[in-house]
């Protein structure tokens, strides 16, 4: 597997480049172990990175979780909106590049009141109300950006979600102020208050999701194998893991059929006794439609020699 790595290789930084000319991306990290002993460093938890825009999913192995994962990923990138949780990492990064703004996740704030809900039961019913405001935003925001997205006059609607919004915020205010507000609730709140730049940031960009589910979905792969592989026995196979969670993610993006495209890249490979002199044909926003349906399709499958099926 070391071997194939840098066959690989072109096609990953073929990646990058594609992500950085991008203007949103989804951003999300989770732990990845590797358990290989570095000088310097403690124990063996590194993280997993996924930055995901519309046409690429490119992912980083790092033994950081700080801003300077996004600060390499994203260099030479003047500006755009990243769609994150509201980890500190992806704060500093904003901060030292005033060009990006980001998008926190109302999933994540729905969350959070479930969970004050199930740690404190006689706070559910003042939660639960909560997220059922927050249901109202999405479905509000859906509507918005369904007439966005068709071109449709969008006026009315654009006004609604800002009315509501404006409510969420006396709504809030309002609870803070009152000083029999428990602890927990008002500790919520105060989050709500300190993120509400970035959690409001979507208004005028209805186009954009309100959540980062999106990245989340893209970890999930990976999230679940580690549970069998606990992550990579050496830092090369950590760092081709990304390398192919890059690859094959970024062709589901693109619906293409993994087995079809490893089956026509590893050919051409072995036909060039080296990577292919030209990736056009293998990243799927530089091919034709013909090339692009071709890889979409299911590859033909070729008895070996010698085994009898019937």
């Amino acid at each position: 597997m070391q071997a194939i790595a840098p066959l690989f290789e072109p096609v990953y930084e073929a990646l990058l480049d594609e992500l950085r000319a991008g203007a949103h991306w989804h951003a999300d990290e989770t732990r990845w172990e590797v358990f290989v002993d570095i000088e310097g460093k403690r124990g063996h938890r590194w993280y997993l990175w996924v930055f995901q825009s519309r046409a690429v999913a490119y992912y980083v192995l790092d033994a950081s979780r700080s801003a300077a994962v996004p600060s390499a990923v994203l260099a030479e990138v003047d500006g755009g909106t990243i769609s994150c949780d509201r980890y500190g990492a992806y704060k500093k990064f904003a901060r030292l590049h005033p060009g990006f703004t980001l998008l926190y996740c109302w999933a994540h704030q729905r969350r959070d009141l479930l969970m004050l809900a199930n740690d404190y039961p006689q706070l559910a019913p003042w939660a639960l109300a909560w997220v059922e405001c927050i249901g109202v935003l999405f479905a509000l925001h859906a509507q918005r950006r369904e007439a966005w997205l068709a071109g449709r006059e969008y006026g009315e609607l654009d006004r609604g979600l800002r009315a509501t919004v404006q409510e969420m915020a006396d709504k809030r205010e309002a609870a803070l102020a009152d000083p029999t507000l428990p602890a927990p609730a008002a500790k919520l709140l105060t989050s709500m208050r300190r993120h509400w730049a970035g959690l409001t940031a979507f208004l005028d960009r209805p186009q954009r999701a309100l959540d980062n589910n999106e990245a989340e979905r893209a970890l999930r792969p990976a999230v679940v194998g580690r549970k069998n592989s606990y992550g990579s026995g050496n830092q090369w196979s950590g760092q081709l893991a990304a390398m192919m969670f890059s690859v094959l993610m970024s062709l589901r993006l693109w619906q293409v059929n993994p087995r079809t495209w490893l089956s026509a890249y590893l050919q051409a490979c072995a036909e060039n006794a080296n990577r292919p002199p030209d990736l056009a044909g293998f990243l799927p926003w530089r091919m034709d439609a013909a090339r692009l349906a071709a890889l979409r399709s299911a590859p033909a499958l070729t008895q070996p020699p010698g085994v009898d099926t019937s």
